[in-house]
């Protein structure tokens, strides 16, 4: 199972290795950056944040092994090692320099994907803070209360409008869909067309009141196949 926006970093000295898993990690939804050797995935590490590396182990120059060690006195991001070696002492060797997990080669491509979504569901999810105050244009959102106000006056809205507007701004920049809109407001129906529905109303009427013009919405877009998406200034 995929985790969703993952960031992936491949370290391999082997460039059709490195662009096998490449397309295959890509095929099954997840982002993916490579390193040729221990010095470019420095240089990777230094500018990027990655949910996980699956490093080779047998490289030559600083091998898996030793930038695992060095790596883990600086980050707590996840190492799947990969290499031929698949003897008790070696796979030792890979957790005890701080990896989390060890697969010999070679390796079944659906090993692979069960391996890295059971580190990365093992891995405790971050909060990200909300800013206090979303701009919309001329409205502000207040991620606290659930307030919607332009200037100073406050603009009403219903305890539907308001939890939809709290979830979407709890994604903002990333969609949201139908399905999970029911679920989290709690209005689940056994039509689960007319549900669907029903939220595609109250979108409707979110957007009057948040939209310059709703007929182009600009902060409450629609996302083709998925749902919604709020997008803020």
């Amino acid at each position: 199972m995929t985790v969703p926006d993952c960031h992936l970093l491949i370290v391999d000295d082997d460039e059709r290795i490195r662009a096998l898993l490449g397309r295959f990690l890509r095929k099954n939804g997840y982002m993916v950056s490579m390193a040729r050797d221990a010095a470019q995935a420095r240089r990777l590490l230094a500018g990027l944040e990655f949910d996980l590396i699956v490093m080779d182990v047998m490289m030559p120059g600083e091998d898996g092994l030793a930038l695992t060690r060095d790596l883990r006195r600086r980050i707590d991001t996840p190492i799947l090692l990969l290499t031929a070696k698949g003897e008790t002492e070696d796979r030792i060797s890979g957790l005890e320099s701080g990896a989390d997990d060890y697969l010999p080669k070679p390796f079944e491509p659906r090993e692979l994907l069960l391996r890295i979504a059971a580190i990365l569901r093992r891995v405790p999810a971050v909060e990200v803070a909300q800013p206090k105050y979303l701009t919309l244009g001329a409205l502000r959102y207040d991620t606290d209360k659930g307030e919607l106000w332009s200037g100073d006056t406050p603009l009403r809205l219903t305890g539907t409008e308001s939890a939809l507007l709290r979830r979407l701004a709890a994604s903002r920049g990333q969609p949201v869909s139908r399905a999970d809109l029911i679920d989290d407001l709690g209005r689940g129906s056994p039509d689960e067309d007319n549900s669907e529905r029903a939220i595609d109303v109250q979108i409707t009427r979110l957007r009057r009141k948040i939209e310059p013009d709703p007929r182009e919405p600009r902060f409450l877009q629609t996302v083709r196949g998925t749902g919604y998406m709020l997008v803020v200034d």
